[in-house]
């Protein structure tokens, strides 16, 4: 079929491949480029036509083409200078990707023809964009945002693929697919855990890395991203996306919100040594940061940095954001590298940049969760406490200072102390709440909590790095025995570790967050870096699942959405709650102590009782190697005992001695009633 395209120049049409009844409208940002030309291919890869983009107005380059068939493959060669000094990398051999493309054809083969630094044609080893239709057949009737408050969520972190693929609940036609997230034994799981939100690590089109293919191995965690818009075909099932947004719709109907893992720092066209696939080509001098030299700045560790100082850039990550609330329901969205987000021109951290107030005030996003990974490795990439109010935060101080405390290392219980309290010393600032801290032990980077109570040192030679990748200081320990063992005494003091662990979680002010398989102690053989391990190392084995894990960490959940004081809408300062001058927070001291003696080192036994003016929660840290005594308040208060990590399978029960022993390394909760 012979094709042509004509000029119909608009001010700022929608980007993309836009389908309608007489053809498709092409449009593309490009501030640098001096040609575009768009290339249609068959179903088999052959390259048809390809024609110049007819108009320019305001840097997006546009054109109609009439009668083309929905489902045909494109792709984009753009001219103009070759200048890597500065910043331009222009090559019409390279053809790439339409950054808005919402579904992709075909697959990478790496090799030199991805290469800038050469005019071999790449379109025999790339991707295709491909056209789609805009009518969304989708039934989404009776499905409305869940819009849980911040105060009564927790998050599951889960992999589609690692959550799904060996669960015996799960049709085995469905394992590792989108549809089995919406599975009734997946479903059953999350709910009578009592998860509010699953947060997937990233389902953005992602491809893998060309080191990773030459080992047998792949980008399993998948941030590594070529599409903002595209749902990655790994996990797609006999539905397509049509299977995700089923996915979802089941999650809501079960009470549960989806957010997604979603990475705008940095994308897969790397290093200048990466391959050419899409901004490199289009664009590179207005996509990329870029240090004086024409060299990437990288920010991320990952080769480049995207730089949303530009608006091409905001409008894109905006765009894509607001389509997957729109055409997918997504109800929030975690920011990995979230600094990335806020670098201005001068790449400083600004958290009232530009892109940052676009993001907060824009209507389709408002009520839509917002959770930075406050860090990246550039200037000033520190960034915990310091987001808009309206962020919640990955707070990897609670996660190091709550690991140290139960692996027994001295002068850790401030530091705990603070984490319990929702870390106002990071965020009690700006009309910030408790839930501007999301607390974790573990996520997808890391240790599980199985492997953190078992596990001294990492083991990560599968990755085929000789084990230098992956964190170093995990502030884990192994009580005596590195990784499996048979003696009881040594799993035992784990599994009370674990217990202790999970207890802080969930008892601590905040928004809890677990990684998928914690609760049934799945274990991945020390590999604190299993980005690269598509495979039963990071798969959740749920035949050897930890029952008793299981389901203390299912009290434990209970337990916090039964008590308001577990949850409080605002940082605790001692404020009075009535006029008898009970307190919000009261700080009590253990017998053995002899006070609250905050200075000394070997402090590791404290409680601190919760109020609000219907809720009253005592908890007894012991953190130490002895029992130790605590005189329970003796003011006409009726206390129960409702949980106990040294005793996890006792029911609650009503006490008849306010003086009660807690036990060396464990923690005990009493709640009260006048």
């Amino acid at each position: 079929m012979n094709h042509t395209i004509f000029s119909v120049p608009r001010k700022n049409p929608p980007l993309g491949a836009v389908a309608t009844d007489d053809g498709v409208y092409f449009a593309v940002a490009s501030k640098h480029a001096e040609r575009i030309d768009l290339c249609l291919f068959d179903e088999s890869g052959i390259e048809i036509a390809t024609m110049p983009l007819p108009d320019c107005v305001d840097d997006i380059w546009q054109g109609f083409v009439p009668s083309l068939p929905i489902g045909t493959p494109y792709g984009f060669r753009a001219h103009g200078p070759y200048a890597p000094k500065h910043g331009h990398r222009f090559n019409p051999a390279k053809l790439l990707l339409d950054p808005y493309a919402r579904a992709f054809t075909g697959t990478i083969k790496h090799g030199v023809a991805l290469s800038d630094h050469n005019d071999k044609d790449s379109a025999p080893f790339m991707l295709k964009s491909v056209v789609t239709s805009c009518d969304d057949a989708f039934d989404w009737s009776g499905d409305e945002p869940l819009k849980t408050p911040w105060s009564e969520t927790v998050i599951y972190e889960a992999h589609v693929k690692g959550l799904t693929m060996l669960h015996p609940g799960v049709p085995e036609h469905l394992r590792g697919t989108y549809e089995a997230l919406g599975c009734a034994a997946v479903l059953d799981h999350l709910t009578l855990l009592g998860i509010t939100a699953i947060e997937l690590l990233p389902i953005h089109a992602f491809i893998d890395d060309a080191f990773l293919e030459a080992r047998g191995l792949c980008n399993y965690w998948g941030y590594n991203t070529v599409g903002y818009f595209v749902p990655e075909s790994r996990y797609m099932g006999l539905n397509g996306p049509t299977g995700l947004k089923a996915a979802i719709k089941a999650l809501h109907g079960a009470g549960i919100e989806a957010i997604l893992d979603v990475v705008y720092n940095h994308t897969a066209e790397a290093d200048d040594a990466g391959p050419t696939l899409h901004f490199r080509g289009l664009d590179n001098a207005t996509y990329y940061r870029h240090a004086p030299n024409g060299d990437y700045i990288n920010d991320t560790g990952c080769g480049n940095t995207v730089d949303l100082s530009q608006p091409i850039v905001s409008r894109l990550v905006i765009d894509s954001l607001r389509y997957w609330v729109d055409e997918f329901h997504i109800d929030g969205f975690r920011f990995d590298l979230a600094p990335i987000l806020g670098r201005d021109a001068n790449d400083l951290f600004d958290a009232q940049s530009g892109f940052l107030k676009d993001l907060m005030q824009d209507p389709i996003l408002q009520g839509v969760k917002l959770i930075a990974e406050p860090w990246d490795i550039g200037p000033g990439g520190y960034q915990v406490g310091n987001f808009p109010t309206g962020f919640s935060e990955w707070n990897d101080q609670y996660r190091d200072d709550v690991r140290r405390f139960w692996r027994g290392d001295v002068g850790t219980l401030p530091g705990v102390a603070a984490r319990l309290m929702g870390s106002a010393d990071k965020f009690d600032h700006s009309g910030r709440a408790p839930t501007a801290s999301l607390n974790f032990i573990t996520a997808h980077d890391g240790f599980t909590l199985r492997d953190t109570v078992s596990h001294a040192e990492k083991h990560n030679e599968a990755n085929g790095e000789n084990n230098h990748d992956g964190h170093d200081g995990n502030h884990s320990s192994n009580s005596g025995v590195e990784g499996s063992t048979d003696d009881p005494l040594i799993l035992a003091a784990r599994q009370k570790r674990c217990r202790n662990l999970l207890s802080t979680l969930f008892l601590s002010q905040g928004v809890p967050m677990i990684w998928a398989g914690d609760e049934v102690g799945h274990s991945q053989n020390g590999n604190n870096n299993a980005y690269c391990q598509d495979n039963p190392i990071t798969w959740v084995n749920w035949t050897l699942a930890d029952t008793a894990l299981l389901h203390f960490t299912q009290r434990l959940i209970a337990l916090r959405r039964e008590h308001a004081a577990l949850r409080q809408p605002h940082f605790l300062h001692g404020e009075p709650i009535n006029d008898q001058g009970d307190l919000t927070v009261d700080w009590i001291a253990f017998e053995t102590t002899h006070g609250l003696d905050w200075e000394n080192a070997e402090f590791s036994q404290v409680a601190v009782r919760l109020r609000t003016a219907d809720d009253d929660v005592l908890i007894a840290i012991n953190g130490g190697n002895e029992e130790g005594l605590l005189d329970l308040p003796n003011d006409g208060t009726r206390w129960q005992v409702s949980l106990t990590t040294d005793a996890p399978d006792q029911p609650e029960m009503p006490i008849n001695d306010q003086r009660q022993t807690i036990r060396a390394a464990s923690i005990c909760v009493y709640t009260g009633a006048s």
